[in-house]
């Protein structure tokens, strides 16, 4: 065995502490680095030599090796930056990046993502941040009751894929829903009279031929509110209310309304797909009906009427209401009206051998029994004619006769009738005009949105985040890349904030995870351990000296 035997034990606790050196520097170049997760290396010893001792065999090491390298995964602390695609995940996972037109994945936890002049949203080295795309899903809300149920849930279609912003425009939406919810004064007077139709009182004073159409002093109050046809095109909806005059009603209000819009702007065609609406005294007249309220000022019940699918040419056959019948209803149970702006063939009634531009009209009164066939379908009509010329008559202290949903039920927000000035409590629409993109941000969820000039803000991707069970059996590649191998296992892909994946935290960025008071405790301990082994060998050299001077 000899001396020499302590010279390469000493060597290789140099060579080992050299290598620790080696690690710790490059922890601490990388303080500042992105993403970048710590290295700490630990020793083993070396193969012992067996000896033979005056107990019998003993062993003797030979000296010290690296026995593993492993990353140090904790969290990072988080800086905040001025650019929401600059991404940190607060937790466990990876994003995954991969070259163009490559089947190549590589994992980081480096956020810095920018977006390339092709709209690929991509990192440092030009590798395409990965995620699913978003089904294309209008998020609804519908009025039940005393609640609102929101449907907004995040859906994902096909493999994850790369994130790439092609289309930098929003389409424009028709409306198809109007929420007018108001307050009609209990104590307004009439203002528009008719003996023989009282309940339409408002339908017999409009005229679309005429400017204006309906004169101010014929109504009690008026909202307006701007709507959207597939093309983006702006157009005003104004809805009329005035209140019938009742007696012996036992303190029950009714208003008269009609839905109008401008009659130039009117782009329905008749039946017998000539004859235009607009120029005719019907242009603009899209609903007419009435609101019933009990003596406390609670809506109980709504009337509307739209013309038939089969009504007459001509303008005078129009304005007949013979022609008028009780509206259909949406599976929402609200009445729809058209409004064909887009003068668009076979789509100017609601008939369903056509295709109508339906929009619901909510004031507040939904339907829940949407039982029965044909045009009365959902209507409360008992042995009433479903025309709006018999549905009425001239008796105006039988309410009994007013049409009405098969089962009302008020929502949560309802129009009213206090003793209080009128007044519009709130009206929404759910359309909107063609917008381009402005900006994009990320939520905790990982879905990247998109908001636009027309105000809408729509889901376009959801980032993938990808787990191993052994972290530490991922390979380094260098650029804050890791590459899966056989001891890391295969990818866990999945959703952000689920399945125990990290949260996303947009405008941050995860710093490194070096903390140099450990690193500059380290090596002051690596250098003791390398100056040690260096002593081994000079005093090995020594002794070695003292054995060649034996002979002299």
């Amino acid at each position: 065995m000899g001396l020499s035997a302590s010279l390469f034990s000493g060597i290789t606790g140099l060579q080992a502490h050299g290598d620790k050196m080696s690690v710790l520097g490059n922890n601490i170049a990388n303080v500042n680095t992105v993403g970048f997760k710590s290295a700490k290396m630990h020793f083993e010893d070396a193969i012992s030599q067996d000896m033979s001792t005056a107990t019998g065999i003993a062993q003797v090491g030979r000296g010290v090796q690296v026995g593993a390298i492993y990353a140090d995964f904790a969290q990072g602390s988080f800086e905040t930056t001025s650019e929401s695609t600059d991404l940190a995940i607060g937790g466990d996972g990876f994003f995954i990046v991969s070259p163009k037109d490559e089947e190549t994945s590589y994992y980081t936890r480096a956020g810095n993502f920018r977006f390339d002049k092709d709209g690929y949203l991509t990192d440092p080295h030009g590798y395409v941040l990965q995620g699913w795309k978003v089904q294309d899903e209008s998020n609804t809300q519908v009025a039940t009751g005393n609640n609102v149920n929101t449907s907004n849930a995040v859906r994902t279609v096909g493999v994850p894929t790369n994130i790439r912003l092609e289309n930098f425009q929003s389409a424009p939406k028709a409306t198809t829903t109007i929420n007018m919810i108001t307050n009609l004064d209990s104590g307004e007077a009439s203002r528009s009279t008719d003996s023989t139709n009282p309940y339409f009182s408002l339908f017999g004073a409009w005229d679309g031929s005429a400017e204006p159409p309906l004169g101010d002093s014929l109504y009690g109050y008026q909202s307006t509110i701007k709507v959207y046809d597939a093309n983006g095109s702006a157009h005003n909806v104004t809805t009329y209310f005035d209140q019938v005059t009742l007696s012996n009603a036992g303190g029950k209000k009714v208003w008269e309304f009609i839905v109008t819009c401008d009659p130039a702007e009117d782009g329905r065609i008749a039946s017998d797909g000539t004859t235009k609406f607009a120029g005719t005294s019907a242009a603009g007249l899209l609903m007419t009906g009435t609101m019933t309220f009990n003596a406390a000022g609670d809506l109980t019940g709504v009337s509307a009427f739209t013309l038939k699918s089969n009504a007459g040419t001509a303008p005078g056959d129009l304005r007949n209401l013979d022609e008028w019948t009780l509206a259909e209803f949406s599976q929402d149970g609200l009445p729809v009206l058209t409004a064909n702006f887009l003068s668009r063939s076979n789509a100017s009634f609601t008939d369903a051998s056509n295709e109508p531009v339906t929009v619901e009209m909510n004031f507040g009164l939904t339907n829940k029994d949407l039982s029965g066939t044909g045009v009365s379908k959902g209507w409360n009509t008992g042995s009433a004619s479903i025309t709006a010329a018999d549905a009425f008559g001239n008796n105006v202290t039988d309410l009994s006769r007013i049409p009405n949903f098969g089962e009302a039920e008020k929502s949560a927000l309802a129009s009213t009738s206090y003793s209080s000035g009128s007044t519009t409590l709130f009206q929404s629409q759910d359309g909107y005009t063609a917008g381009f993109l402005q900006s994009t941000s990320v939520s905790r969820d990982g879905v990247l949105t998109g908001r636009y000039s027309n105000g809408q803000i729509q889901e376009l991707y959801v980032l993938t985040i990808a787990s191993f069970n052994n972290d530490w059996g991922l390979r380094r590649e260098g650029g804050n890349l890791f590459t899966q191998t056989r001891e890391s296992g295969d990818a866990l892909t999945g959703l952000p904030n689920s399945s125990g994946k990290g949260s996303i935290a947009s405008n941050s960025l995860e710093m490194s995870n070096v903390d140099l008071a450990v690193e500059f405790v380290s090596m002051i301990t690596t250098q003791r351990g390398f100056q040690a082994n260096s002593k081994v060998i000079t005093t090995t050299d020594t002794m070695m000296g003292e054995l060649i001077q034996l002979k002299r």
